[in-house]
């Protein structure tokens, strides 16, 4: 187990984040033949047992072709007998063995039961609670290992959300906070750079959040996207010292209820006339204009506008090919209904170690699939200028 651990550690240094996925299928499948192959002869490689049955041969390399990518095995052999992994059989595709085996047992953290029932129905045969244990521990590693990893270079834009899943604790059944970090880096790549599971979304959890990305090297940080929330806000302002963006969707949905049933429609078209302009200094006067207007019949709206103004518009003094992917946190958004969905399957936790493997698992692999994107997510001539590295020596953006 050790030297599988520092064989692991050494894999991962010497990668990228765009081959964590393939890795983490490899490895994962040779522990999962390793595990299998123990069961056939009855005991572990080199371990002397009297309810020995076989003895290992070496082994015999295989190319195994899935969609990310060629990953290379090492089948072990045996001295009497054959042995061959079960999801290499004919017509069982390398999808099936991923889906089936990583991504329902291991990565989503059904019980190991589940997961015994589960390979078991592969014709396979079978693994016991503590293989399926060790193996989720080293699924856990690798997907700690991406969370901690270090955070390089300049971070112009940053959005940061947070969603609720139930966990076990105690006996009890409680919702805890999921928050997620996606940013922008100064090339114009996007990458998940964090998650954490606390109480709730509380000051103090946000900014010992926004500390340990801090910690990791964030830096360069200009803008933040999120909804409203007071205590994220106060965090931003400690730790980051970055101007904030008030969520254009979350605002407009909490401005129409001021507005009758009737009237919504036509307070949304009339406040959107400020995103329409052109530059900062006439969206703002426009907002004026609107929440001048609609002052004498709907003051508590006009009030809010007020108050949200330099939030809600803070886009507006960014790039301008950059400000439809700044107004809202819609990018993270949809990473959290991925994240939903997926959780939605296991209901409720037995522990917040299997909810940062499951959804940990599902960042590492988001964040791999951008990684592995040719087209940047925002352009590297109008993004690059806001990095503060690279001011001194390139020119000023302009709207």
């Amino acid at each position: 187990m050790t030297d599988d651990r520092i064989a692991l550690r050494e894999l991962l240094e010497k990668g990228s984040d765009a081959t964590f996925l393939r890795e983490m299928i490899g490895f994962a499948a040779q522990r999962l033949m390793e595990l299998e192959a123990e069961g056939v002869c009855g005991a572990a490689h080199g371990e002397r047992s009297p309810e020995r049955v076989n003895q290992r041969n070496g082994y015999r390399e295989r190319d195994w072709q899935t969609r990310v990518g060629t990953v290379e095995l090492r089948i072990p052999k045996l001295r009497r007998g054959a042995y061959f992994p079960a999801f290499l059989e004919p017509r069982r595709t390398a999808e099936k063995a991923l889906t089936a085996v990583i991504q329902e047992a291991y990565v989503q953290g059904i019980s190991t039961r589940s997961v015994d029932d589960l390979v078991r129905a592969m014709g396979m045969d079978g693994v016991s609670k503590s293989q399926v244990s060790r193996l989720c521990a080293e699924i856990d590693e690798r997907v700690r290992d991406f969370l901690d990893r270090p955070i390089e270079g300049d971070w112009p834009y940053l959005w940061l959300d947070a969603t609720y899943v139930k966990v076990r604790e105690a006996g009890r059944v409680v919702p805890v906070a999921v928050t997620i970090a996606v940013g922008v880096n100064a090339d114009g790549r996007r990458e998940v750079l964090g998650m954490a599971i606390g109480a709730s979304e509380a000051e103090a959890f946000w900014l010992d959040f926004l500390r340990a990305l801090a910690r990791r090297g964030l830096r360069g940080v200009k803008l933040v996207i999120s909804d409203a929330h007071e205590g994220l806000k106060a965090a931003v302002t400690k730790v980051l010292r970055a101007t904030w963006q008030r969520c254009r969707v979350h605002f407009m949905r909490t401005a129409t209820v001021h507005a009758g049933k009737t009237q919504r429609r036509l307070v949304s078209a009339w406040i959107g006339t400020a995103f329409a302009e052109a530059d900062a200094p006439a969206a703002h006067a426009q907002w004026r204009r609107v929440a001048d207007q609609i002052r004498p019949k709907v003051p508590k709206l006009a009030a809010l506008m007020d108050a949200a103004e330099e939030d809600v518009l803070a886009y507006m003094h960014f790039p301008t090919a950059h400000r439809a992917k700044l107004h809202s946190t819609n990018p993270i958004e949809r990473l959290n209904g991925e994240v939903k969905r997926r959780t939605d399957v296991v209901g409720i936790f037995p522990n917040e170690a299997a909810a940062i493997r499951l959804i940990g698992a599902i960042l590492l692999e988001q964040s791999d699939e951008w990684a592995t994107q040719r087209s940047r997510y925002m352009t590297l001539e109008t993004i690059s200028p806001l990095s503060d590295t690279a001011a001194v020596s390139l020119p000023a953006v302009a709207n």
